[in-house]
């Protein structure tokens, strides 16, 4: 296969093995690792991946060092986390992507993009949660020289060139270790986002004709932006999500997952308060 797969991972000896199946057929596997003290390791090099691993420092540095220090080997990279998996229609897309660029037929100089965003079908409790966690976009599929990203947590990529957007999709089990596990990921999570939300409110302005760009992932990166301005996040998120978006017609796993989504988004807020009155020498909390 032309395409090298990037693995990122923080004690995942329970997920790896059905990520690392679903691409057993690629021949470069490389698993960048936080300093897990389970076995994901030898989970790894059973299945014959490349392993490197350095302590994390947040999800755009973690990337962007895999970026400059790891010698893929093929132009295409296709990243997934643990709990993620590939499927054969996915496969088949990208392997086409990176076999026109090894024939010459697709090129940076024709304007052919560098990189790629792709969906992901999530799943909690069996069910795949198709409204109120859509596919989305997210930065998967890139040439590393081509590539850096910024933030903390949910990174956002920064292209030398041109970006295309994927058809088919990956599968993801975000809950696959239990809520107990999502709720302490999530309260890490919360943390970073605090802070980039800190950043956010000093650094970047509000763009509103970036809300009606032609680019999907534009107004998308906009809309969040513009949302760290906006009075009682948590429940807008909630309204969004469950009648907006729809997540009501996913039953009782998408009433709980919008649940989880608005518990999560209180978390940030009140971290950024908490950071803010920090700022001012008073007492935090």
């Amino acid at each position: 296969m032309p395409v090298s797969i990037f693995i990122q991972t923080l004690n995942e000896e329970a997920n790896l093995p059905g990520l690392l199946e679903s691409v057993a057929f690629a021949d470069d596997i490389v698993v960048l690792d936080s300093l897990s003290t389970d076995g994901t390791r030898a989970v790894s090099e059973a299945a014959g991946a490349r392993w490197f691993e350095r302590a994390f420092d947040g999800r755009g540095p973690h990337q962007n060092w895999a970026m400059e220090h790891i010698d893929f080997r093929h132009r295409w990279v296709f990243y997934l986390d643990a709990d993620e998996r590939m499927t054969p229609e996915l496969r088949a897309e990208i392997e086409a992507i990176a076999d026109a660029w090894e024939s010459g037929e697709k090129s940076q100089e024709k304007g052919d993009p560098v990189a790629y965003y792709c969906g992901r079908k999530n799943y909690f409790r069996g069910k795949w949660l198709r409204h109120a966690m859509p596919p989305g976009n997210i930065m998967r599929f890139f040439q590393p020289p081509s590539i850096r990203f910024e933030r903390l947590a949910n990174p956002t990529p920064t292209i030398d060139g041109e970006v295309g957007y994927l058809r088919e999709h990956f599968l993801h089990y975000n809950f696959s270790k239990g809520l107990r596990e999502w709720f302490e990921r999530h309260n890490r999570y919360s943390t970073y986002e605090a802070k980039e939300t800190i950043r956010a409110l000093s650094e970047r302005p509000v763009h509103l004709g970036n809300l009606f760009s032609g680019d999907r992932n534009t107004r998308r990166l906009e809309l969040k932006n513009l949302s760290f301005r906006m009075p009682f996040r948590p429940m807008l998120k909630f309204l969004y999500m469950y009648f907006v978006g729809l997540g009501i017609l996913d039953g009782r796993p998408g009433l709980t997952y919008c649940t989880l989504q608005a518990i999560y988004e209180y978390m940030i807020v009140l971290k950024v308060k908490e950071l803010q009155r920090e700022a001012k020498g008073l007492v935090g909390s």
